[in-house]
């Protein structure tokens, strides 16, 4: 019997996470539950205002992410799942899915130097290109404040897992087959 795969994809916001995930999807043919998707069709469905309601709306998410992961594991499917993990709210239940399911799991941790990553992050917030209901754009003084901190990091979810990190600085210089080969090395 082939075990499950639970692909995580994580690192600090503006990191590369989602590129890095669906091309991960891609290659390796799994469905991807992707954080900022769910929020926006929540956004689609229910409004948005600012930035506090963009935060309660996070939560709802990680409800529903965790529904669906869930979903996904007890039907012993691999699968992929981005967002940008916190090891001291996510490590409890992703240890539980992993004794409970019987899954492997994966971490993919997408990391870039702090500037590099809060130009990216304005640069998508004011693009145009990001769901309004983010509130990003509005926020820069807050996420300015967020990325200088150097307690703003993303560490590993704390469960028994192989971890790569990626470098992801430069896209060009990703070599993603090397990531998949680790993936499936890991199975």
């Amino acid at each position: 019997m082939k075990v499950s795969q639970l692909i995580i994809v994580t690192g600090m916001p503006g990191s590369g996470k989602t590129t890095l995930a669906q091309q991960i999807g891609a290659r390796l043919s799994l469905p991807l539950i992707e954080k900022d998707v769910i929020k926006e069709l929540l956004f689609d469905s229910l409004g948005w205002s600012d930035r506090e309601w963009s935060k309660k709306l996070g939560t709802t998410t990680y409800e529903l992410m965790d529904y669906f992961i869930e979903q996904q594991l007890r039907n012993g499917h691999s699968l992929i799942v981005e967002s940008n993990f916190k090891p001291e709210f996510d490590s409890a239940k992703f240890q539980l899915w992993k004794e409970k399911y019987n899954c492997n799991i994966v971490q993919i941790l997408c990391h870039a130097d702090s500037d590099a990553l809060l130009e990216r992050f304005m640069t998508r917030a004011k693009s145009g290109d990001r769901h309004p209901g983010h509130a990003d754009a509005e926020s820069e003084d807050e996420w300015r404040k967020f990325f200088s901190d150097p307690k703003n990091t993303t560490e590993p979810i704390d469960v028994k897992s192989g971890i790569k990190k990626v470098d992801t600085s430069d896209f060009s210089k990703i070599d993603i087959e090397e990531v998949i080969r680790y993936i499936s090395a890991q199975n």
